[in-house]
């Protein structure tokens, strides 16, 4: 950067803006301020370097706040080495120089600090400062931690009055009234799952990254279209079995009302054992299915093999018994501990061929969709977390309800897709009739067997995905049946239409809320206050276990002094008692 054009007789609004301005000019030219005197009415600094004779002065005008440049005495004759740091780089300085890209991308990493305040400085900072930086500009933006615990209450009032039917509680625990556990399901969520969704709920968790410790457990559903439909989320202060059962206890109670109308639901997660209790526990007629993704990912990690990913999927998405075998005859020649590591998850909790349950073909969760909305987010207060929820949610509905107006087929695009290539495939086929209801297809490949009448095919295609499979197709076309018929109603655009019909209002602006809502929770509910468990200071611990580690004999330690097992020579015990006895 050029050198500031401080002159003489040069004026500044105030004291503050003079004082920016000469430190930006020292961070800027590279050298070093040492300031004699600096109050409301006088500034007198010089350059710290021995024996520069550069020496500034400046004071308040006596009738306005106005600061004047008195005097400028001597050039800089020190030298500047602009790989060092500076000592005017404050955390202060630091956060007016980030705040507008915090504002624009509050994932501004710290390490991207330090490597702009470089480019553009020349200096270098420490990271922890550049740390400390963001932390302090994220809470002048967005408020602190502390202040998003005590508006909880207010905010979630907000939702019930605007959103009347959402399901908003906040949990506390203990005599000062400290966080615990905050639940959220809008009713625009309940109506459009109950009406417009696939059964098939999707479990998962994201850890938080504020001050206090947190995760958030989501449940989404599909849409017509396969896209994701956010359900009901919750803040808890740890990921634990307990959290989940309260979760899913809270979700049943949510949809309790109407759980008549809703078939037997399926639920997809990663088949954590909490999870998995829960969901047995609260819903006792429904299946649950380990994410596929998980799966793959966990075994590829596990033995260092992508090929073992491919094959595993391959091996869920096989619609025969024999498909299946072959698959998993591959695992075993390629990895036998890969096969037998698979043996702790029966086929039936995975495989789409054995499910019992109805997946519609979807093998894994789509949770992460719904953890991309907030990713960037989990770094704010509580109450921003969940106000970013909301608004992302507004956006959503509406750009889903003006997108499908121009949808004019019976299915949603990804059905209607899925059940034309069928049509093509069908076209050209043999189809021999049997009686009333079944037929014999036979294509270039195979001969099935369909049975119109119960919606199944041999090759097992239309009972799992729920559309007709091509050989479903030409039977239903060589019979001059209505093929949308025969398609299952959650894929219509009808049910799409149905899911988004709710409208999800935006609340108040936190001003206008805030006067209304501060004082009656004063009068009537204490105010929430954080938990008491704080996020570490430091990178997280990465903890690894293998599967040979559960079953791994323990190592047993011996003294070198006194030859006994279970301690070290330096926390042996006879050691001590003879240093004490001397003593």
């Amino acid at each position: 950067m050029e050198e500031q054009p401080f002159i003489v007789g040069q004026e500044f609004p105030d004291v503050k803006s003079f004082r920016n301005a000469i430190k930006e000019a020292a961070i800027a030219q590279h050298f070093e301020l040492r300031i004699i005197k600096s109050d409301q009415v006088r500034y007198f600094a010089k350059c710290a370097a021995e024996g520069c004779p550069w020496r500034i002065r400046a004071v308040k005008l006596p009738s306005a706040p106005t600061f004047i440049i008195r005097s400028i005495a001597g050039p800089h004759t020190c030298g500047k080495n602009a790989q060092n740091g500076h000592h005017q780089a404050s955390v202060d300085w630091i956060v007016s120089f980030i705040e507008e890209r915090l504002r624009d991308n509050m994932n501004y990493k710290p390490k991207d600090i330090l490597q702009d305040i470089h480019k553009q400085y020349g200096i270098s900072i420490p990271y922890k400062q550049a740390w400390r930086a963001k932390e302090r500009g994220l809470q002048a933006i967005y408020g602190s931690f502390e202040e998003g615990y005590f508006l909880l209450p207010a905010y979630c009032k907000q939702i019930k009055t605007t959103n009347p039917g959402s399901i908003v509680e906040i949990y506390t625990t203990g005599a000062d009234n400290r966080f615990h556990r905050l639940f959220v399901c809008l009713y625009a969520s309940i109506y459009g799952f109950l009406n417009g969704c696939l059964p098939i709920i999707s479990l998962g968790a994201l850890h938080l990254k504020s001050k206090y410790l947190g995760t958030l457990l989501s449940a989404t559903s599909y849409d017509a279209d396969g896209g994701f439909f956010p359900l009901a989320f919750a803040v808890v202060d740890a990921d634990n079995d307990e959290s989940w059962i309260w979760f899913l206890s809270e979700l049943y109670k949510s949809l309790e009302m109407n759980i008549d109308r809703v078939p037997q639901l399926t639920f997809l997660s990663n088949g954590q054992k909490g999870i998995i209790e829960a969901v047995k526990r609260r819903f006792s007629s429904s299946y649950h299915a380990i994410c596929m993704r998980h799966m793959s990912e966990a075994i590829g990690k596990e033995f260092k093999n992508s090929r073992l990913s491919h094959l595993l999927w391959k091996a869920a998405c096989s619609t025969t018994a024999i498909g299946f075998k072959e698959k998993m005859a591959e695992i075993e020649n390629m990895c036998p501990d890969a096969a037998k590591w698979l043996q702790q998850f029966p086929p039936s909790q995975w495989a789409l061929l054995y499910f019992e349950g109805k997946r519609y073909g979807y093998l894994s969760s789509n949770i992460d969709d719904f953890n991309k909305w907030i990713l960037e987010a989990r770094e704010l207060p509580l109450s921003q977390i969940i106000e970013r929820i909301h608004i992302k949610l507004i956006s959503e509905f509406e750009e889903r309800r003006i997108k499908s107006v121009l949808w004019f087929s019976v299915l949603a695009p990804s059905a209607e897709k899925r059940l034309m290539e069928a049509v093509d495939l069908g076209s050209s086929y043999q189809v021999l009739r049997s009686d009333e209801v079944e037929y014999e297809v036979i294509s270039a490949e195979r001969s099935e067997i369909v049975n119109i009448g119960t919606h199944s095919c041999s090759c097992r295609d239309w009972q799992l995905y729920g559309i007709p499979c091509s050989h479903a197709a030409a039977a239903l076309l060589f019979s001059r049946k209505d093929i949308y018929a025969f398609t299952d109603k959650f894929f219509t655009v009808s049910r799409y239409n149905e899911a988004y019909l709710e409208i999800i209002h935006p609340l108040p602006s936190k001003i206008e809320w805030q006067k209304d809502a501060l004082p009656s929770l004063e009068d009537d509910t204490p105010a929430v206050r954080p938990p008491k468990s704080r996020r570490p200071p430091g990178r997280p611990e990465k903890k690894k276990m293998c599967i040979e580690d559960l079953n791994r004999e323990k190592h047993t330690v011996h003294c070198s002094r006194c030859n006994q097992s279970g301690h070290y020579k330096t926390t042996c015990k006879l050691e001590t008692a003879k240093n004490l006895e001397q003593c």
